[in-house]
């Protein structure tokens, strides 16, 4: 901030009036404390189901509307948001040649979140130790990692899918995804908070469950 134009002293001249005016430096920005840190992340609602920097997936997906998010084979699959866990699959199903049906997904983690919605991720390699039916998870918490089982064409990915949680255990038609996913998705990605809720909840009043 300069400070030319600004008297100093008395009407008189002095050496000091004289002077080049002196400048003062800005204050640096404070850094943000540790409770506006916590405040943000307690905010924080919805997180990207892979926490790795390579990603990809599709807006759209074959037969029904999901999508597969490509990543590293191990790379780490998260919590959507915070909720309970529904279902879990720990052993792969899957019988070769088997076009659709319950096991397509391999081993997989179903949760529904504080918000109403359920989210589903398929194809895991594991799923982490201690997930399992009734166990409450964070949001970005780890619940397994990418891999290939299941009807996934041998490449590594996560299957996603968002849907509400109807009979909450073994309607796989509906849990593998009624809403598409890809907005939510991207803005996820950025650190966007949108929510599927609304989309989900117009799903089911003109579906009923049934997929």
């Amino acid at each position: 901030m300069s400070l030319a134009g600004c008297a100093v002293g008395g009407s008189g001249t002095s050496a000091a009036a004289d002077a080049a005016p002196a400048r003062v430096a800005a204050a640096p920005a404070a850094a943000p404390s540790t409770v506006q840190v916590a405040a943000a992340k307690a905010t924080k609602k919805y997180a990207f189901p892979v926490a790795a920097k390579n990603v990809s997936w599709h807006e759209t997906h074959s037969g029904y509307k999901a999508t597969d998010i490509f990543a590293a084979c191990g790379s780490k699959v998260v919590a959507t948001t915070n909720g309970v866990v529904l279902e879990v699959s720990r052993v792969d199903k899957y019988k070769k040649g088997v076009k659709d049906g319950p096991y397509n997904g391999g081993k997989f983690v179903s949760i529904l979140g504080d918000d109403g919605v359920r989210y589903y991720g398929s194809h895991l390699k594991s799923v982490t130790k201690g997930i399992k039916a009734g166990v409450r998870v964070k949001v970005g918490q780890q619940v397994g990692k990418v891999g290939k089982t299941g009807n996934s064409s041998g490449v590594c990915h996560l299957h996603y899918g968002i849907s509400p949680a109807c009979k909450k255990v073994g309607d796989w038609k509906v849990r593998r995804g009624v809403v598409w996913p890809y907005s939510y998705l991207k803005s996820w990605r950025k650190g966007g908070q949108k929510s599927p809720v609304a989309a989900v909840k117009k799903w089911n009043k003109a579906h009923g469950c049934k997929a």
